[in-house]
């Protein structure tokens, strides 16, 4: 992967997100003061895990020869502020002609792609300023 760049002017909060060959805005929904012209941030990290683990199953699928037809995958948050702990919860929904055996399968697949592998670890974040 390059890197991605985010940058924002004077527009609340609508920030330009670029990679080498995609672009795409984030923004704040209405109720925040942004103009919910694109995803929100937690949207964004969301949409990551869900897009990976559908992409994530369909190849694994394919390489298997199974009949998965559709993945679809949900995914939200809660805070759980007793535990002081951030909860992601994916549901996830198999279609195809699959036995119980390749849905198990599947769901465990699930748990070994990227995005899911990064947030399930120990994360290290180091800001620098140029």
């Amino acid at each position: 992967m390059g890197k991605i760049t985010a940058s924002i002017g004077t527009e609340l909060y609508k920030t330009e997100i670029q990679s080498e060959t995609n672009f795409i805005i984030s923004d704040e929904p209405e109720s925040s003061g942004g103009k919910d012209l694109g995803f929100a941030p937690k949207e964004l990290l969301a949409s990551s895990l869900a897009a990976c683990t559908c992409i994530t199953l369909r190849m694994y699928a394919n390489r298997k020869g199974w009949n998965l037809t559709d993945v679809k995958v949900e995914v939200t948050f809660e805070t759980d502020s007793v535990e002081n702990k951030f909860k992601i919860i994916r549901n996830i929904q198999l279609f195809g002609d699959l036995d119980t055996d390749q849905k198990a399968r599947l769901i465990n697949i699930a748990d070994k792609c990227p995005i899911h592998k990064i947030l399930s670890n120990p994360i290290e974040i180091t800001t620098v300023l140029n």
